[in-house]
């Protein structure tokens, strides 16, 4: 097993290569900064649907009324992530471009999503095509995202721009200086739409649906589904977030999948699409990649090591809402030849599992999408339309979990009770020794503290006693750090989840300690439009892939970019106070 894992670990650079890769960077981004409707489209056809189950039905009327804002925005998902792809996209061309001659991303957005409407409606009299203006034409969106983005880098590398006197406003300057990109780009569209439907006689988006679709049934089959979580969790098991890697080359399979599935339920037929966000979400990673949901409450409740009994406890309520990073990296699962084979293993069978109950007893699969930090019982429950197959599954899911990862639980454990046996027995007499020293100054040093605490203080004297604590715990404000001019510091991760972590634990002990700073947490893709706002960017050991990417991005602004290991990143974590003193000693170390 050792030999498996060294050779995969091997592989490493090449994992990490791709996930840097632009273009499936750009897609997942894409999709990071077009979720909003995903959610809140949702939470309508809930409303809609859902009574259903219960016997209630709404009027026909009333039914058009709570469908409306899920056609507004659900409706045109395709034509909003043609934009925020192509936005993304940009971003990561304009790290090449020289500063003074950077392309403008909104201009690059509004032409991509002005080419998807030439690519993907019905007719050519300006019709709006209802199916693939949304899921359908997710597909034809990053082609448009993509061929305008490179449209416009051809325009701005070669100045094939107009360009106005100095005299003229930036502003204004801008306006025309993306003029011809703009039009080179739509009348390409054009062009390529009108050849198009001559020799095929329907739109592009529509003929790449059709010529993808054989591609969308093999991966709902055993053998894709199997691939596909597998490889997820395989990525990650050396260190490389998976989900960065394989999601985008899925993920219009996705929405197409679970836009058809509502559509089925809503006839009255079986939603049978098995590829769908809440089986990546609530099945293949339940509690997270690698399907841990049970492993901190088994190291918390039945692990004889204390350490592992530790880790479990702090790791267990992360775990519920889709955050596995503090037992990923604290047991550590991730690098373990232990637990190789339960990592891998258990998101395969947790699938296929779900596609037994879909496809043999006839449960709905997911219909609806649903925040992934819902915890996963429930997102399953939910997602699946409150059906009692799906509560069956939920419980079955995690007996299953349980029992694959049992045994290498224990032999993980019992290694691990060794190791602290053997600590304890090498230092017995340092110990000893220490204890005596304690025992022989307790009495004196309690009668002085509280011969202290008895002493009235002057807010002069406590402020030097602040002071002197601070110091004594290396806290020390950096230069240039006051009220009001605040330490920022942002916290990258690839959801937001494991960065909100080290983002409370900094808030927590700068409250303590008096320090003035501001921590927030990101994801990583989301992070451009206000990286300018803070001095200090860490990035969280899930992306850690993309330091070089996120280094180039913040030198431009003049930032301190720190990436952290796994162990590292858990333990500041769990110790606010440490965090804050990595802090100021990043920022005020040498470069």
């Amino acid at each position: 097993m050792d030999v498996l894992v060294k050779q995969i670990e091997k592989a490493k650079p090449l994992f990490e290569g791709i996930s840097r890769n632009k273009y499936l960077r750009a897609i997942k981004d894409g999709f990071v900064a077009a979720m909003p409707i995903v959610l809140f489209s949702s939470i309508f056809m809930l409303l809609a649907y859902v009574p259903n189950i219960f016997g209630f039905y709404w009027s026909e009327n009333i039914e058009k009324i709570l469908l409306k804002p899920y056609n507004y925005s659900m409706g045109i998902l395709g034509l909003v992530v043609a934009g925020t792809t192509a936005k993304n996209f940009t971003d990561t061309l304009n790290r090449d471009m020289p500063a003074n001659n950077k392309i403008n991303n909104i201009s690059v957005l509004l032409a991509s999503m002005v080419g998807y409407l030439i690519l993907a409606v019905d007719t050519i009299d300006g019709g709006f095509a209802n199916g693939y203006l949304g899921s359908k034409g997710l597909l034809t969106a990053f082609v448009t995202a993509f061929v305008t983005g490179h449209v416009y880098q051809f325009c701005i590398k070669r100045n094939l721009t107009i360009k106005m006197p100095d005299s003229v406003p930036p502003n204004i300057s801008q306006t025309f200086k993306d003029v011809i990109p703009f039009g080179a780009a739509v009348i390409i569209f054009w062009l390529f739409d009108l050849a198009f439907r001559n020799v095929f006689g329907f739109h592009f988006a529509q003929g790449v649906i059709t010529f993808f679709q054989p591609l969308f049934t093999a991966a709902d089959g055993y053998l894709g589904l199997a691939i596909i979580y597998g490889a997820m969790a395989l990525f990650w098991f050396v260190g490389i977030q998976g989900p960065a890697i394989v999601e985008p080359a899925v993920a219009a399979i996705y929405y197409v999948n679970i836009a058809s599935n509502l559509e089925l339920y809503q006839s009255g037929q079986h939603a049978f699409n098995i590829l769908t966000p809440g089986v990546q979400q609530f099945i293949a990673t339940l509690g997270g990649t690698g399907a841990t949901l049970v492993v901190p409450f088994m190291f918390a409740l039945m692990a004889k090591s204390k350490e592992l009994k530790s880790i479990g406890k702090a790791a267990a309520i992360p775990g519920l809402f889709g955050v596995n990073e503090p037992i990923l990296f604290g047991a550590p699962l991730i690098l373990n030849p232990i637990f190789f084979i339960p990592f891998i293993g258990a998101p395969i069978i947790n699938v296929w599992l779900f596609k037994i109950f879909v496809d043999v007893l006839g449960m709905n699969s997911f219909m609806y999408v649903l925040p992934w930090t819902t915890p996963a019982p429930i997102g399953l429950i939910m997602g699946c339309g409150f059906g009692l197959w799906a509560i069956v599954l939920a419980v079955l899911l995690i007996a299953v979990d349980f029992v694959i990862y049992y045994p290498f639980f224990l032999v993980y454990d019992r290694q691990k009770v060794a190791e602290e046996a053997e600590k304890a027995m090498a230092s017995v007499p340092e110990t000893s020794q220490d204890t005596r020293k304690a025992q022989a100054s307790e009495v004196p040093q309690a009668s002085q503290t509280a011969q202290t605490s008895q002493t009235p203080q002057t807010p002069q004297a406590l402020q030097a006693s602040q002071s002197s604590q601070a110091q004594a715990a290396g806290i020390q404000k950096p230069d240039g750090i006051s009220e009001d001019n605040p330490l920022k510091v942002l916290v990258l991760c690839a959801g937001g989840g494991t960065s909100g972590l080290l983002a409370n634990a900094l808030k927590k002990a700068a409250d303590e300690k008096k320090v003035p700073l501001i921590s927030a947490a990101g994801s990583y893709g989301a992070h451009m439009d206000i990286l300018k706002d803070y001095q200090m960017v860490i990035l969280a050991p899930q992306v850690a892939s993309q330091y070089v990417n996120l280094k180039k991005d913040a030198d431009a602004f003049g930032i301190k970019t720190v990436a952290c290991q796994g162990k590292q990143y858990i333990e500041l974590t769990r110790n606010p106070q440490k965090a804050l003193e990595f802090v100021i000693e990043q920022l005020t170390q040498n470069e």
